[in-house]
């Protein structure tokens, strides 16, 4: 029988460089370079009419963008991080709309603003975008804003509108436009057979998002991880333990083996200029054949703010790389079981991120056990945050996102499923259960994300659908 166990003191862990795990050894310089982990760049467009009718006749066009312009300023500045703004032109006729993209060349998103009505070369501009591109409506500046939600189902463009007055009013998207540009620059390694179906999932993904893709062969991986300073190895596996509440079943050569595995793994994506990995550790490259479970590089990998999905399962990669680069909130892939006489959903798996919290917060203890399913191996039980929000979520392809919610009522110490499990309290769990898509996974993250995730559906191209 299952029971919940009492969330202990949380400890906080630091064994990365940069912002990047230990064993990739990138410097602050290199780590900024790396092309995921850049501002978005934004391009700005004002659309005005040589013939104004509102908001008044005799508006002064230039006047409406210097002000737009001073704004827009403030928001870069607080925004830097996520942004940097370029363009700021004025279009007056269709003809001005390629040649203007022309000059943009390689950006992430489009920032269309609005200035009179008519509202200009609105049609030709969202005809001729290929990036992502928000309607930034202020009161009185256009009709326009009533087009814009026809024009994105009718033209299946990624397009949002917000109508305000207030400027901080585009910060979130400022972020979702950071997460366009991790999304296209990202690269996931994949330890895997190749196959024609992972191979039109892959494809697929990529002609969305812009996410690159690549096999690893084993045989590379299996020559690197015989190349690791063992002793290296073994120091980080000494930390590793010294930070567990307890060691149970592994073996001293089990957790070397695993932090071995890690010290390979980043070695890897370092010379690939990777920031995620997903291995077919149940299938193709089955894990008792492996030279050592995966499931602490991948819990690591999290904890860093990179990406470590078990089962090779992409759909999964690309849902953690979308919410993450977002929220700073590392995914917990899981295995649901549903209780409907409880109400309830237990979320199961043997790789857990320590800082589920958040990645700037503190790290939840974990004790090292073996991986329930196969016996063997190394793994973390972590003890996560209870009381707390989540959102649960998983792509179904790239044009579709299956989520729900729920709370986290606590943490589960059982000898069935999987080592680290969080028992959640659902709106609806026989209506989440009769609605539930397709694929077992779903991907955990702490906080209610909804709203963004709508947001991000309409700027990426992909619908949201609540499965409860």
């Amino acid at each position: 029988m299952s029971k919940s166990v009492v969330l202990m003191t949380r400890r906080c862990f630091s064994w990365s460089l940069c912002g990047l795990p230990l064993g990739m050894r990138l410097e602050a310089a290199e780590t900024a370079a790396m092309p995921w982990d850049q501002p978005a760049t934004v391009a700005r467009v004002y659309l005005a009419s040589k013939t104004v009718h509102w908001p008044r006749p005799d508006l002064d066009v230039a006047k409406d963008v210097a002000e737009v312009e001073a704004r827009l300023k403030e928001v870069e500045r607080r925004n830097a991080h996520n942004v940097r703004l370029v363009g700021g032109e004025v279009l007056y006729s269709d003809a001005e709309v390629k040649p203007w993209l022309a000059r943009m060349a390689d950006i992430d998103g489009v920032l269309i603003i609005p200035v009179s009505q008519p509202v200009g070369p609105l049609t030709a501009l969202i005809d001729a975008l290929e990036t992502p591109a928000l309607f930034f409506s202020r009161p009185y500046a256009t009709h326009a804003w009533s087009t814009i939600a026809a024009t994105r189902r009718n033209r299946k463009k990624k397009l949002d509108v917000v109508a305000t007055t207030s400027y901080g009013d585009l910060d979130p998207y400022m972020r979702i436009f950071r997460t366009v540009r991790h999304l296209r620059k990202s690269k996931i390694i994949v330890g895997a057979e190749k196959s024609a179906g992972r191979q039109a999932t892959m494809d697929a993904y990529t002609r969305h998002y812009g996410t690159a893709m690549t096999y690893l062969d084993y045989k590379d991986l299996k020559a690197r991880f015989e190349a690791v300073d063992a002793a290296r190895a073994q120091k980080l596996a000494d930390e590793f333990v010294k930070g567990a509440l307890r060691v149970v079943e592994p073996t001293k050569q089990e957790i070397h083996n695993a932090l071995r595995f890690y010290l390979t793994a980043t070695e890897i994506m370092k010379r690939d200029q990777a920031n995620a990995l997903t291995v077919d550790c149940f299938g193709t490259w089955p894990a008792k054949q492996m030279v050592a479970y995966p499931c602490i590089t991948f819990s690591k990998l999290n904890d860093a703010g990179m990406y470590g999905v078990c089962e090779g399962d992409l759909p999964s990669t690309m849902t953690q790389i979308l919410v993450t680069s977002y929220s700073g909130m590392p995914g917990f892939v899981t295995d649901p079981v549903f209780d409907l006489s409880r109400n309830e959903v237990i979320h199961a798996h043997c790789v857990a991120a320590t800082k589920m919290g958040g990645l700037s917060g503190p790290s939840a203890p974990y004790a090292i056990r073996h991986h329930l399913e196969t016996a063997e191996g190394a793994v973390l039980q972590v003890l996560m945050p209870s009381d707390q929000p989540v959102t649960v979520a998983r792509f179904n392809g790239p044009a579709q996102m299956l989520v729900t919610t729920g709370e986290v009522t606590g943490t589960v110490d059982s000898d069935r499923g999987c080592r680290s499990q969080i028992r959640t309290r659902v709106k609806d769990a026989e209506k989440w259960l009769q609605n539930y898509g397709p694929g077992l996974h779903r991907v955990v993250f702490y906080g209610d994300h909804t709203r963004t995730l709508e947001r991000m559906g309409r700027l990426l191209g992909f619908e949201v659908v609540y499965e409860m």
